[in-house]
C-alpha cells in the first residue's frame, strides 16, 4: 500500500513542473524609492568625520565617557538583546531551508495471566519542503534582512546615546564654567557694594543706589545657587547614561570648554544614504516586506514536500537492526478555495511594502534636513559668538570708564550699574552660545556619521 501510494503522487511531478513554469511568468518588481536627492550640501569641509565623532574634539575627559557608556549603558545593553533575538529568529526561519531529521526508539511490555512480551522499536523520520516558488526562502531572507535591520538599530542607537554624552558632558562643564564665572561676579559685586556704602556713609552716594547693589549681591547670590542645582541634575543624568546610578562622585571634574573643531567634509547626500545606520536600518525593513511580498505570492501556488522513514520492530533487542521498514512519499498541497484569503494576505503585503518605502523617502528627506540645519545653525552661532565677544570688549571698557567717573562724580550710580550689568550679562551669555555652539557641532557629527562597532558587536561578527 505504501508503494502504491508513493507511486501515485511521484506521478504528480510533471504536473507541478508545469505549474513552476506557469508560475515564473510572475515576477515581483524591486521597490522604487519616491525621492530625488540634491547634488551636494550647502556647506562642506575638509576634515573626514571618523566613526568615532567624538574624538575631533581632542577632549580625553569626553573620550572616556563614551567609552564608558558604550560598554555599560543599560538601554544599549538592551539594545544588542534584541538583536541577539533577531538573529536568532532568522537563525530559525533559515533551518526550514533544510530537511527535518527526528529519531525516535521505544520499549513496551504487555503482561497477561500466562506471558510476557516485550516490543522494541527504532525508527528514523525525514521531512522537507521542495522551495518549488522560493516562498521559504524569502521568508528566511526576510528575517535576515531584518536582523540586519536590528543590527543598524543598534549601531544607530550608540551614535545617540554618544551624541548624548557629549551634549550632557558639554552642559555640565559650562554650568561649572557659569559657577565659576557666578563666583567672580558675586566677589565683584561685594566689591562694588563696599565702595558704595564706604561714599554713602560720608555721603557721597544715597540709600537707594546702596539698596540696588544689595539686591545686585542677592540676585549673585541666588544664581549661584541655581547654577550649583543645575550641575546637580547633570551629573546624576551623566551617571544614568553610564549606566549609573545618581549620586557617584566619580566624574571628571572639567571646568573648561573644548575649542569648536574645524567644519568637517560633509561629502554628498548619496553617501549620507548609504552611510548612516538608520537609514540602512529603514532600507533593510523596505527589503524585508519586499520578501515577506514574495513569500505571500509564492504561498498561492501548491507546495510540494517529501517524508521518508526507516522503522524496525522487534521482541529483542538483538533482532531489533535485522529488519527495517522504509517509506518514501511525496505530498502535494494545491490550494484550491480559501475565500481570497491568499489573495487578500499578497494585497496587504504590497501595502505593507508601500507603507515602509515611503516612510524610508521621509527618513532620507529628514537626514539631508537634519545636515542642512546644524550647518546653518553653527554658521548663525558663530556670528552670534564673535559679535557677543566684540560687545563684551566694549562693554568691559565702558563699565571701566564708568566706574572711574562715577568715582570722580562725574557719572551716575545708574550708568554704572547698568554697565556692569550688561557686563556679567554678555559672559554669562557668551558661555552658553558657546556651548550651543558645540552642541550643534554634535548634532552635526550625529547626522554625518556612519556605523558605530561597540565591543558586543564586534564579538559577535568575529565569533
Amino acid at each position: 500500500m505504501t508503494r502504491l501510494t508513493t507511486k501515485l503522487r511521484l506521478r504528480l511531478l510533471p504536473a507541478v513542473a508545469v505549474i513552476f513554469l506557469a508560475a515564473c511568468a510572475s515576477q515581483q518588481q524591486p521597490p522604487q524609492v519616491p525621492i530625488e536627492l540634491p547634488a551636494e550640501f550647502t556647506r562642506t569641509g575638509e576634515p573626514v568625520v571618523p566613526d568615532t565623532w567624538w574624538t575631533s574634539f581632542e577632549d580625553e575627559q569626553l573620550d572616556n565617557l563614551v567609552a564608558r557608556a558604550l560598554e555599560d549603558n543599560l538601554s544599549l545593553q538592551a539594545s544588542y538583546q534584541r538583536l541577539r533575538q533577531a538573529r536568532a529568529l532568522a537563525d530559525r526561519q533559515g533551518a526550514a531551508l533544510f530537511p527535518s531529521v527526528d529519531a525516535s526508539a521505544g520499549a513496551e511490555r504487555q503482561e497477561t495471566d500466562t506471558t510476557d512480551t516485550d516490543t522494541f522499536s527504532a525508527g528514523l523520520s525525514a521531512s522537507y519542503e521542495v522551495d518549488l516558488w522560493g516562498r521559504v526562502q524569502s521568508l528566511s531572507e526576510a528575517e535576515s534582512l531584518r536582523a540586519s535591520a536590528t543590527l543598524a538599530d543598534h549601531q544607530a542607537a550608540a551614535i545617540s546615546l554618544s551624541g548624548e554624552i557629549a551634549n550632557t558632558w558639554f552642559q555640565l562643564v559650562e554650568q561649572r564654567a557659569q559657577f565659576a564665572l557666578a563666583e567672580t561676579q558675586l566677589e565683584t559685586n561685594r566689591n562694588v557694594l563696599t565702595v558704595i556704602e564706604s561714599r554713602f556713609a560720608t555721603g557721597q552716594n544715597n540709600s537707594a543706589d546702596v539698596l540696588r547693589q544689595r539686591q545686585l549681591v542677592s540676585a549673585s547670590r541666588e544664581r549661584l545657587s541655581n547654577v550649583k542645582g543645575e550641575t546637580r541634575v547633570l551629573r546624576h543624568q551623566l551617571a544614568v547614561l553610564l549606566g549609573q546610578s545618581p549620586g557617584r562622585r566619580d566624574l571628571p571634574e572639567d571646568k573648561s570648554l573644548p575649542q569648536l573643531p574645524p567644519l568637517p567634509e560633509t561629502g554628498v547626500p548619496a553617501e549620507l544614504v548609504q552611510r548612516r545606520p538608520d537609514l540602512q536600518q529603514a532600507w533593510r525593513v523596505v527589503r524585508a516586506a519586499d520578501q515577506d511580498l514574495a513569500a505571500a505570492i509564492s504561498n498561492r501556488f501548491p507546495r510540494f514536500s517529501i517524508e521518508a522513514s526507516v522503522n524496525s520492530q522487534a521482541n529483542d533487542t538483538g533482532d531489533l537492526f535485522d529488519n527495517w521498514l522504509a517509506t518514501l512519499a511525496g505530498n502535494l498541497l494545491v490550494p484550491l478555495v480559501d475565500g481570497g484569503e491568499r489573495r487578500a494576505e499578497v494585497r496587504r503585503s504590497e501595502a505593507v511594502l508601500e507603507e515602509l518605502v515611503q516612510e524610508y523617502g521621509q527618513a532620507v528627506l529628514v537626514a539631508i534636513r537634519e545636515v542642512e540645519n546644524a550647518l546653518a545653525q553653527e554658521q548663525q552661532q558663530s556670528r552670534r559668538l564673535q559679535s557677543l565677544e566684540e560687545q563684551s570688549e566694549l562693554a568691559d571698557t565702558t563699565y571701566l570708564q564708568l566706574r572711574n567717573q562715577y568715582l570722580n562724580g562725574t557719572a551716575s550710580y545708574i550708568e554704572v550699574l547698568t554697565a556692569l550689568q550688561d557686563k556679567q550679562d554678555l559672559q554669562r551669555t557668551i558661555l552658553n552660545t558657546r556651548q550651543q555652539l558645540l552642541t550643534t557641532r554634535v548634532a552635526l557629527y550625529r547626522a554625518l556619521a556612519g556605523s558605530i562597532e561597540t565591543s558586543r558587536t564586534t564579538e559577535n561578527n568575529e565569533a
